[in-house]
């Protein structure tokens, strides 16, 4: 489907690939991983026509149709039923063409409508936006109607259901919650074409692919297996080659004291000479080059608060004069405890956050808190409102302002933004140093509470296990909020879901929750009520 012969591409003053060559099969799923800035969505671009190579060739046979998802679908009047059926074009210009055809050609035109299994196409677009979080009533609303966020989800949706032969997805995750990436993940395991994905969602590529493209030194490699598959043979490859390069620097050096030796020996001069070239071809193995990562710095609190950092009973929280968006919550956050937040787009995580932030008061209820009680708080939004003309320094300043010039660059390296990065705005920086630049000032209190909303949206797999490694090893609570699974599981071990209005203890683990989701998204479960919740647990309790 897909073949690449000595790619070639330079810009931007740097050279991205060089005579790089891969060929994947058809059909395959294949997640494209690198580091941030090596160029996946650069690929991506060259594979569309936007760009054009420097050298060699991108091949993709002509009949394919190749589709990739735009940032946003336009806000337009058409329905969003319509407009995922519009999709399909093939679908739809037979559709129009029944209207003029002549009586002879009615039939072949409905006979190819049989084939492409037409009349089942508007249960099929429903089931995809439902699994992407649109309820039955969203599918006769306008695209006007609805926000940039859910626009691109009508964009992802749109692709899926055209289904072409080569799918290309940059990030599909990164504008989804849980449960629209668990249920993209088992959507792309049973997707019937090629697809190729950029993603940094470990269970994605673990649980959706057949094979992983590295892009790395300029070159694409291709590994069966998902990543953890691809983790332990790149690692069995690094090792190989490290050992082959200490293996021919050793007969480099034998060779050549052989040849400093008897260089000028009339008797061993053949010998020398044929010393000499076989030094001449023997083909230099390329060192190594590990790809370290910055660490994240949590610092954990210095003394513990006296329990329960926060107890909540009967709270009520909303906005202005607005139903309340949660009600009747009755919860307790102790100083170790790590809780991943449920709940579907607009159920209440963002706003529970902001409540146990101190940034949005309750309406009615009891909230006891420590008044001593440092917090750090990360939301997906505050990458946004970066000023684009400030610069990590500008920051660093403001936000310590006791501190010399020389600790604040100190501190920003040790938050993986370099020398030469500290004096450029904050616009010319990646997402991901974006990112790890927030998160690194939000935590730099030592506070005793963390609550990261969607940390990982721009770091990388490497970046993502780094906050893993830091978030292990801090001593205070956490509030997690994110879509992707691994850091969920790895760092939460309780689950509270936001659902009817209400946060309640999710009775289960991960595995469980995504059993939840993928029933639900085909009609079959409803979210637990906070009632039921409650009894499940009274039952448990009688049980113990």
């Amino acid at each position: 489907m897909l073949q690449i012969d000595a790619l070639t591409f330079n810009a931007w003053g740097r050279r991205f690939f060089d005579r790089a060559s891969v060929t994947l099969p058809n059909p395959s799923k294949v997640g494209l991983v690198g580091r941030n800035g090596v160029g996946k969505s650069t690929l991506f671009k060259l594979i569309k026509g936007e760009l054009q190579p420097d050298g060699g060739e991108i091949g993709v046979p002509r009949s394919a149709r190749v589709a990739t998802v735009d940032q946003e679908h336009p806000a337009t009047t058409t329905s969003l039923l319509d407009t995922i059926l519009a999709a399909d074009t093939e679908r739809a210009a037979l559709l129009a063409s029944l209207e003029t055809a002549d009586p002879e050609h009615m039939g072949e035109i409905w006979s190819r409508l049989m084939e492409i299994d037409a009349d089942t196409a508007p249960a099929r677009a429903a089931e995809i936006l439902h699994g992407l979080g649109f309820s039955t009533a969203d599918l006769d609303r306008p695209m006007s109607e609805f926000s940039g966020g859910w626009r691109m989800r009508v964009a992802l949706a749109s692709a899926l259901f055209a289904a072409p032969d080569l799918l290309l997805l940059d990030e599909p995750t990164n504008y989804l919650d849980l449960e629209g990436a668990l249920w993209l993940e088992a959507r792309l395991a049973r997707y019937p074409h090629s697809a190729l994905i950029i993603s940094h969602d470990r269970e994605l590529l673990n649980n959706s692919v057949g094979y992983i493209l590295h892009i790395t030194e300029r070159k694409l490699d291709l590994y069966t297996g998902g990543y953890d598959s691809f983790e332990k043979q790149r690692a069995e490859r690094i090792r190989l080659q490290s050992a082959a390069r200490v293996k021919q620097e050793a007969e480099r050096a034998h060779l050549q004291s052989f040849v400093d030796r008897f260089k000028a020996s009339a008797a061993k001069a053949a010998q020398a000479q044929s010393r000499v070239k076989r030094l001449a071809k023997m083909e230099p193995i390329a060192a190594t080059i590990e790809e370290r990562v910055s660490p994240f710095l949590l610092p954990s609190p210095p003394r513990p608060l006296a329990p329960p950092l926060m107890r909540l009973e009967g709270v009520e929280v909303g906005y202005g004069d607005d139903p309340a968006v949660l009600r009747g919550l009755d919860l307790r956050l102790d100083l170790d405890d790590r809780i991943g937040l449920l709940g579907v787009n607009g159920a209440g995580k963002s706003t529970f956050a902001k409540m146990a932030a101190g940034a949005l008061g309750i309406r009615s209820g009891r909230m006891t808190r420590s008044s001593r009680m440092e917090v750090g708080w990360f939301h997906q939004h505050q990458i946004e409102a970066l000023d684009p003309d400030q610069t990590p320094l500008d920051i660093m300043r403001e936000a310590r302002l006791q501190d010399s010039d020389q600790s604040h660059r100190s501190r920003l390296a040790q938050f993986g933004i370099g020398f030469d990065k500290q004096n450029t705005t904050t616009a010319a920086l990646s997402g991901g140093e974006r990112a790890r630049l927030l998160l690194n000032l939000v935590a730099m209190s030592a506070p005793h509470l963390l609550i990261l909303d969607e940390p990982t949206n721009h770091l990388d797999i490497d970046s993502r296990r780094a906050l893993l490694d830091a978030l292990n090893e801090y001593e205070g609570a956490v509030i997690l909020i994110t879509h992707d699974r691994s850091l969920m599981e790895l760092v939460a071990d309780r689950l509270w879901l936001a659902a009817d209005n209400t946060v309640v203890p999710f009775d289960g683990d991960m595995d469980d929750y995504a059993r939840f989701v993928l029933d639900r998204a085909r009609g079959g479960t409803a979210a637990p009520s906070q009632a039921a919740a409650r009894e499940k647990r009274a039952k448990k309790q009688r049980r113990a």
